[in-house]
This record gives structure tokens, sequence and C-alpha cells, in this order.
């Protein structure tokens, strides 16, 4: 989630791909999950007719300030203070039951990670932190306190694809104990002696994975993906368009899982010769290959490296027998 406008060196990663994936009818109804400094929704306002609307989240004040700004210039536009783990809850509020399209970007936005005070980059000194809403949850420095050896590499291992895990968690511990871990340039100086001296240069820095690992486990971001997904699926109109933005392969593997699991949902014996549980595909992929940048868009804005975007559509009910019907025990 990398924007720009007001910060124009923050670049929306995927930004043509996604509003292409997203955007289906000019007078629709959106929702952006991830509004960050408002790239991708900027985007899809310059798209939408007057009877368009767009709805969207976020939890970092910064964030929600940048997004009223944008609100109180396009009566088209809202914003609301939360996590997208609300977005069910919220749309049902508003009597939101069939939306066109929903749309997410995970991880951080540029500002949040150019903020030495935010505590999410180790590039400089900062705060133990980490946390997207600074007026909720416990920051990094917290968390840390009452944490296992092994659990901590466990988090660092799934959140993070560390394969030196053990060895950072160790190393971050002792670190703690030792009254040495105060800032993110101690947490980065940890990683970066924790790694074999072989695996320090040449490639992403070490502290990387361990810094996104924390990240999502501060912010329970993987929890939070499960439900925000599975209500947009629930609340999107016959047609509407699922776009998904993620950076870790964790992430990118949850919203897999998520999505297949209503595009095959038939739990029958493969011998059977067709569907008789009854479950009807709810999604059918557009993008099941993952989307990914450009050369030029990596060559132009390099954090967009990492990114992978995955696209699926709401089917009917009407659609999804047809399709529980043809495909028999495929399903």
């Amino acid at each position: 989630m990398f924007e720009d406008h007001d910060y124009p060196e923050h670049i929306p990663v995927l930004r043509d791909a996604f509003i292409e994936a997203l955007f289906t009818d000019p007078d629709g109804f959106y929702v952006d999950c991830t509004f960050g400094r408002g790239g991708h929704s900027r985007e899809l306002l310059a798209r939408l007719s007057e009877k368009g609307r767009l709805l969207a989240f976020d939890r970092d004040p910064e964030a929600i300030a940048e997004g009223e700004k944008l609100a109180q210039q396009d009566a088209r536009f809202s914003i609301v203070h939360a996590d997208f783990a609300q977005l069910g809850g919220i749309l049902d509020e508003r009597g939101l039951l069939q939306v066109t399209g929903v749309g997410f970007d995970l991880g951080v936005s540029s500002p949040q990670v150019d903020n030495a005070e935010r505590g999410f980059s180790f590039k400089n000194a900062g705060p133990l932190d980490m946390r997207m809403d600074l007026n909720s949850g416990k920051p990094l420095s917290q968390m840390l306190e009452r944490i296992s050896e092994s659990e901590l590499a466990d988090i660092i291992y799934r959140f993070g694809d560390e394969r030196y895990s053990r060895r950072i968690a160790k190393n971050i511990l002792k670190a703690r104990h030792d009254g040495v871990l105060n800032s993110t340039s101690d947490l980065e100086n940890v990683c970066f002696h924790s790694v074999p001296k072989q695996a320090r240069h040449g490639g992403a820095h070490p502290a990387t994975r361990t810094f996104q690992a924390l990240r999502i486990w501060v912010n329970e971001e993987m929890d939070q993906i499960d439900v925000a997904v599975l209500a947009a699926i629930e609340h999107l109109k016959p047609g509407g368009h699922l776009a998904v933005i993620s950076f870790h392969s964790g992430e990118d593997r949850r919203i897999r899982d998520l999505i297949e699991a209503q595009v095959k949902p038939c739990n029958c014996p493969p011998e059977m010769p067709m569907c008789v549980c009854g479950k009807l595909p709810s999604m059918r992929w557009l993008q099941k290959k993952p989307v990914r940048p450009t050369e030029d868009e990596v060559s132009f804005n390099p954090r967009s490296r990492s990114s992978r975007m995955r696209v699926a559509e709401r089917l009917s009910e009407a659609e999804g027998r047809k399709q529980a019907g043809y495909s028999g025990a495929v399903l």
C-alpha cells in the first residue's frame, strides 16, 4: 500500500491493474478497505459518475485525516475510522447489503514506513511500536514482555518466512533482557547479527522479514484478513468484484484459500459422479494466478517488487447452480 498525491514519493502499487480489476460500473458502490493516503480511492473516484459512491476504511488516524479532507472535497466519498475486520457490521448498519466492488491493499503505506516514530522501519531509529492505530492495542515493546522464545520464533517464521527465526527470536529476547532493545535501530542490529555473515548482504536487509512478521503480529492482521474477506464476499452483488493486493506469501496464501473455498465449496467424495452436498460456488476466479507488477513499475517504484494481486467475481445463485451442475465431482 504505497500512495502518492499529497505524498508524491508514495505511489499506489499496481494502481492501473487494481482499478481495472475492481471497476465494473460507474454508478456503483465501492469499498476501499485500506485507504492509506488515498491513491487508489482517488483513481476510483475519477471513474465514478455522479451517482457512484465510495466508502473507505482505515485505522490510522493520519490516514483518516487525509480521508476527511477528500470527503469535504467530494460528496461521493466517505471514510470510516475502523479496521477492515469491521467491514461486515458497518455495511449492515448502513444497509449496504450488495456492493459493486471491494478492494484491499494490505500492509503499510509509505508514509507509515517513512515516519520513524511509527516504528515500522529499520532505516531510522524509532520506538518499538508498529501499531496501525496508536490509540488502540499494545506496542511491540509491551507485546515482547510476555512471550516465550518458541512462540516468538514461530511468529517470525509464519509471518515472515524467516529461515533464521529461532536464532533471531533468541537474540531479541536476550537483548530485551539485557536492556539493550529500546528502539527499531536496536532491533535491526539484533536481526542483522543473528543471521550468518554470508546471508547479510546481496539481497533484502536481514531485518526485513522479522519487521514484517512483528508488524503483522502486533496488528493481528491475519485474523482480520479472514473476517474481512469473507464479509466482502458476503456483501458483493452478483457480478461484483473482489481485488486484493498482498505483499507477503502468507497473506497471499490466505487470500487464495479463502476465495478458493468459495469457488469450490463442494465436500463430496471424489468418487461421486455429481455434487450432492448442496454447497454452491459463490465466487469465480478472474485472476487466480497473482497479477504482479511489470518491470517498469518495479523500476519506477521498487517498493512494489513483492506485490501480488488476486481477483474474483461474485456469482448469482443461478450461476452457482450452473457451475455446480457442470463441474460435478471436480468441485
